[in-house]
């Protein structure tokens, strides 16, 4: 879970796809943090991405950085705690402007029963599960 909260902070930009009905939607994030023991990510409520997770919370995460690329196949699963939300918004302080742990919109999402697998053109494929 460390290699992966690493590859994820240091690419960036991650993208995050939902299902919206039978249609695939992805869109680029950047929030990952290690809270609890778990692998999070950020949203706000009023977002179509936190509508689509409450629906179907299976998502796939995949980042690309110097030749490799990580796939994350995982269920999002919200959490309501302040303290998960302030952990959140802790390590991403930019986000301040935009969001509170007490604004009933900021919505954490923790990784559950996920496989992560990095892959390169150059190395035989790894695969996490967390």
């Amino acid at each position: 879970m460390e290699k992966v909260l690493e590859f994820l902070k240091s690419a960036g930009v991650y993208y995050l796809a939902t299902a919206d009905g039978d249609q695939p939607r992805v869109r680029p994030f950047g929030t990952i943090n290690l809270f609890d023991g778990k692998l999070y990510i950020q949203t706000g409520k009023v977002k179509d991405v936190s509508k689509q997770l409450h629906l179907n919370p299976k998502a796939e995460i995949c980042a690309f950085k110097d030749g490799t690329w990580l796939r994350v196949a995982a269920e999002l699963i919200p959490d309501d705690r302040r303290e998960a939300r302030a952990s959140m918004l802790d390590a991403y302080p930019d986000l301040r402007g935009m969001y509170s742990e007490d604004d009933g919109n900021t919505e954490v999402f923790y990784l559950q029963n996920a496989t992560a697998t990095f892959s390169s053109f150059t190395a035989a494929p790894e695969t996490i599960s967390f």
